[in-house]
């Protein structure tokens, strides 16, 4: 049964399954908790009591918010481990990933560790000579540029085309799922005002984290021309020895749709760990 915890006068969706340490996920841009569908019941078989949360602005979160960065998005995820008795590991794809960094470092009362998909930690700055040698990068970053610019639904549709370099089984009831979502009113300029937002604030609270801190990259995410050098720049700006990386091998920029048994794979001993310390 989905949940709504009321801030501000507006509204976060929310599913709990399962009993346990609490885990929170949280998806990306233009996405919903939908997009956690493989993952969040292996993690409550797993033994774990599981908060499948709709980030503001999209799936069945409420729109109108005065802000979609990371930062907002960040006391959104707490205000939820708060309402739900805390403390929690947050897993966040995305920009979701800058967001747990930053829930991390404000609220360490309540989070335990941080597991970072595909994450936008940090700020960005357009690799030249990646867009000339690395096909799908140049794909991506033009299907993005045209998604933030005209708020175009095909332009989005393409992205994901490359994004997913290997689909999942259920593609097509997915992305008519997606398509429909950002078809109602106010979704697609939510998507847009989190694709203007800039990583920058979460950048700069990745010295302050002091838990545990998994980063999983796809080796064939478009984002970026090389997504092991994004992640391992995450882990330098980490605190020493709390940060590490893994990298998944023919992943796009949804390891958790799309190679689901990979991510619980290297999920669950690092859950294990971190909720034995806490």
């Amino acid at each position: 049964m989905t949940e709504h915890l009321s801030i501000d006068g507006n509204t976060i969706a929310f599913d709990v399954t399962g009993e346990g340490p609490l885990v929170v996920l949280a998806h990306g841009i233009g996405d919903s908790r939908h997009s956690y569908r493989f993952v969040a019941p292996a993690l409550v078989e797993a033994g774990y009591r599981v908060a499948n949360v709709d980030i503001r602005g999209c799936g069945d979160s409420s729109l109108g918010w005065d802000g979609y960065s990371r930062t907002d998005i960040a006391a959104d995820l707490v205000a939820v481990v708060r309402h739900l008795g805390g403390p929690a590991v947050i897993v966040g794809q995305s920009i979701s990933g800058g967001a747990a960094t930053i829930a991390a470092a404000t609220a360490p009362d309540l989070i335990t560790g941080v597991i970072e998909l595909a994450p936008f930690t940090r700020t960005q700055s357009i690799a030249l000579g990646g867009l000339v040698r690395v096909k799908r990068y140049r794909a991506g970053s033009t299907h993005l540029a045209m998604t933030l610019v005209r708020g175009s639904l095909s332009s989005w549709k393409k992205y994901l085309d490359v994004a997913y370099p290997v689909k999942p089984a259920d593609w097509n009831a997915e992305l008519a799922r997606i398509e429909a979502k950002l078809s109602e009113p106010g979704r697609m300029k939510a998507l847009q005002a989190m694709c203007k937002s800039s990583p920058a604030d979460a950048g700069a609270q990745l010295a302050n984290v002091t838990c545990p801190v998994l980063v999983i990259e796809g080796s064939a995410d478009p984002d970026w021309a090389d997504p092991r050098a994004e992640g391992e720049k995450i882990i330098a700006d980490l605190p020493d020895g709390i940060g590490e990386l893994a990298v998944i091998d023919g992943a796009g920029h949804y390891p958790h749709a799309q190679t689901p048994e990979k991510v619980v794979a290297l999920a669950l001993p690092f859950l294990a760990k971190v909720t034995a310390r806490a």
